[in-house]
């Protein structure tokens, strides 16, 4: 390896180092990080203070990171790194888009069955969804698997108030289609939320003067036999921060809307309401799994 390294020799150094990868695509991968990295720090004159900042900062990102709140996750959102891959990787089609995952998934949620109530007994206005899963030709899809979570209306998921909940999951289930392709549920109206800015992304947030809050939306995964997989979500038609999402996961395909209904009408599941309630109906389309 060379010794006395330049500023202008320490990249190709480095880039060489990965030559012995029997990986190609890792190769690759490392060898335009590098460049790109010291090309960074060439282009800002990146002093020893600041780069010391920023390995503090990661630091600090990794402890915060938990099952329950992956702040890694959530720095690429808020870089917008999340929306690009995604941008990269789904090119538009006659399937759903795609959006974010983002960092309030979890495995350890419910099975339920069409119909239940999966608010997990969190107050808040009723929300009856119903839902069907088709491919790119309209033919419905059986047996496909729908993860679902949201906020409630205060905008708080179930793990961050897992105290109040005695740890229990609520607003969140895995449901299965019919024979129709058809799904449904019942739970309560989210609420769009600030991201989390008690952490290292927070500083970020508020160094730049930009908006945390995310409009409020509903999660959707969905995974079926011969099928892609399809990470979702679906927002609000009037929620104030269409425009302003500070994860920039925001698609006008995916914009729904959420019809509101008085006490005394009749739910889609024939209950009589006596308080005011919304409904959402929503068509998901697969595209085939080419692989």
């Amino acid at each position: 390896m060379a010794i006395d390294l330049t500023e202008e020799t320490i990249t190709a150094a480095v880039q060489g180092t990965f030559a012995g990868a029997t990986d190609a695509r890792l190769r690759e991968l490392f060898v335009s990080l590098v460049q790109h990295l010291h090309d960074f720090a060439r282009e800002t004159r990146l002093t020893s203070e600041e780069w010391f900042t920023a390995v503090d900062f990661l630091e600090r990102v990794g402890h915060l990171s938990s099952p329950t709140r992956q702040e890694f996750v959530l720095l690429s959102d808020i870089l917008g790194l999340s929306v690009l891959v995604d941008r990269i990787n789904h090119a538009h089609s006659s399937a759903t888009e795609s959006t974010l995952l983002g960092p309030f998934y979890t495995e350890g949620r419910p099975r339920a069955e069409n119909g239940a109530d999966i608010s997990g007994g969190v107050t808040g206005m009723p929300l009856f969804f119903s839902g069907a899963v088709v491919d790119t030709e309209g033919r419905p899809v059986a047996d496909a698997h729908v993860d679902t979570w949201h906020s409630d209306g205060e905008g708080f998921y179930d793990v961050q108030q897992a105290d109040r909940l005695n740890g229990e999951t609520a607003m969140r289930a895995l449901l299965t289609t019919d024979a129709d392709g058809r799904f449904w549920f019942r739970s309560i109206v989210p609420r769009y939320y600030p991201v989390p800015t008690d952490g290292p992304c927070g500083e970020i947030i508020h160094a730049a003067g930009r908006s945390p809050v995310r409009p409020g939306h509903i999660h959707f995964r969905l995974h079926a036999n011969d099928y892609e997989s399809l990470v979702t979500m679906l927002f609000r038609d009037d929620d104030p921060y269409l425009e302003r999402d500070a994860v920039f996961g925001v698609k006008s395909s995916l914009v729904a809307e959420f019809l509101q209904h008085g006490a005394g009408e009749t739910a889609p599941d024939g209950t009589e309401m006596s308080e005011p309630f919304q409904t959402v109906e929503w068509t998901f389309a697969l595209a085939p799994d080419r692989r």
